[in-house]
């Protein structure tokens, strides 16, 4: 059962990582109202990769 848990939350960190990648204009756009906001997109776009390498290692560490 911990396993199942494991994974679906692996998943779910691994998709929210793909969505801040592929959308952190739009998002910056959205949450943040500051000048310069290609230091945000790109911060977000690096955060999301983070995230998505936590979600494949929590997945890797859990099969094994």
């Amino acid at each position: 059962m911990l396993n199942i848990i494991l994974l679906l939350v692996g998943l779910i960190i691994i998709a929210v990582g793909v969505i801040m990648i592929y959308d952190a204009r739009i998002l910056t756009k959205k949450m943040f109202s500051f000048g310069d906001q290609n230091e945000a997109t790109s911060g977000l776009k690096i955060l999301g990769f983070v995230f998505s390498i936590i979600g494949v290692l929590i997945i890797f560490f859990n099969i094994q």
